[in-house]
């Protein structure tokens, strides 16, 4: 009888762990059936940047220039609902004669991208000339042609700056404010030039239509630069991080050669901008997949199989699939060892320049952060 007992005690028991088992299995799949329904969907930070390239503008566009990696990097520290927002820049210029009139003096130069060397390239091609800015149609130009999408939780901004009167040209500019209103997206005005100048010429009343922030700046102001003493090692970690890349297919070669320009380009203004743009390239929101074979493999719609043998490197040739996976395994561990040195010294240098630096004012630098963090408390957004 003792025995019948215990055997019927085990048998519950196990059953016990077979239900628990079962059940844990159920909510496996079940939990995989809801990603695979309700995949999770990025966040997003969209800024188009309308910049006026007539011929007082040298100094902004310099500042554009200069400034560019460290306000990617200040970006790079936002959070939604716990999660990193990816980053797309869209570029805009206006109010140069070089430009078609039929066109309102407008041209697009980049859609919305996540690939950050093409913005610093066509930023570096900019030059100046003219010109007639129409403030109005620029904005719509961008409402138009560029793809916001329909993400409530994105932040959608325009920053658009220039030095003539905001109402200037054929498209009233509360037009194109109200439609900018309408599709969720703020507009922001930098007035290069004396704060109640813009005022007086509708730059601030272009912003407030759409809840967006008015700002001045002093365009010819030079960038001031704090050098610190972390300075040489992060960018020596920057050749290293280059030769973590595996270039392929049609662009890679040239899009390598892009990458070491845009190094080159970041190094003429100073020591301390090619450190701002190496911390860049440490950081989630510089990604290369159209053309690095390591960052490409951490697509969803990557495959092996897909990948043509002669768009492949010289040192990937003949590989097998496995061998070329175990390759950029290597890869990527060596790069993610490096961007996180990268991202630990760069705190170091962070709290360096907190320490040793009176409050310094970079223009365009500024007025974009700023604005961007007030209107991103809106949508819960958070910063480290």
């Amino acid at each position: 009888m003792k025995k019948l007992q215990i055997i019927f005690i085990f048998a519950a028991f196990m059953l016990t762990i077979s239900c628990k088992a079962d059940n844990q299995k159920t909510d496996k799949q079940l939990l995989a059936t809801l990603e695979t329904q309700n995949p999770k969907k990025d966040h997003y930070i969209k800024v188009a940047l309308l910049l006026d390239t007539s011929n007082s503008m040298d100094g902004l566009i310099d500042q554009a220039k200069a400034q560019l990696w460290e306000i990617v990097n200040e970006l790079s520290y936002a959070k939604c609902r716990n999660d990193r927002p990816k980053l797309q820049i869209a570029l805009y210029e206006y109010g140069n004669d070089n430009l078609n009139s039929r066109d309102n003096y407008i041209r697009k130069i980049l859609s919305f991208t996540e690939d950050l060397d093409d913005v610093s390239k066509e930023l570096f091609s900019l030059t100046t000339n003219g010109g007639s800015e129409y403030c109005g149609a620029v904005i719509q130009e961008s409402l138009n042609k560029l793809d916001w999408g329909n993400e409530a939780d994105d932040l959608k901004m325009v920053f658009i700056a220039g030095n003539e009167p905001f109402d200037q040209g054929g498209i009233n500019y509360k037009d194109a404010a109200a439609n900018a209103k309408e599709n969720g997206v703020v507009v922001n005005t930098i007035f290069c030039g004396d704060y109640k100048h813009g005022i007086d010429s509708y730059w601030k009343d272009g912003a407030q239509l759409t809840y967006g922030d008015y700002m001045a700046i002093n365009q010819n102001q030079q960038t001031v630069y704090v050098p610190s003493p972390y300075d040489d090692i992060i960018i020596q970690l920057n050749v290293k991080l280059n030769k973590t890349y595996v270039p392929y297919g049609s662009a890679g070669s040239n899009k390598s050669r892009v990458q070491q320009e845009q190094d080159a380009n970041a190094a003429e203004y100073s020591k301390a901008n090619a450190v701002s743009r190496t911390v860049s390239k440490g950081s989630h929101l510089y990604t290369n997949s159209t053309w690095d074979l390591v960052d490409a493999e951490e697509e969803a719609n990557f495959s092996y199989d897909k990948l043509k043998k002669d768009e492949l490197p010289k040192e990937l040739k003949g590989k097998s699939a496995s061998e070329i996976k175990k390759y950029l395994e290597v890869k990527r561990s060596e790069r993610e060892a490096i961007q996180k040195e990268i991202m630990d010294l760069n705190e170091e240098r962070r709290k360096y320049i907190a320490e040793n630096t009176k409050e310094t004012s970079n223009g365009l630098e500024n007025a974009m952060v700023q604005a961007i963090k007030k209107q991103a408390e809106k949508k819960n957004y958070t910063w480290e």
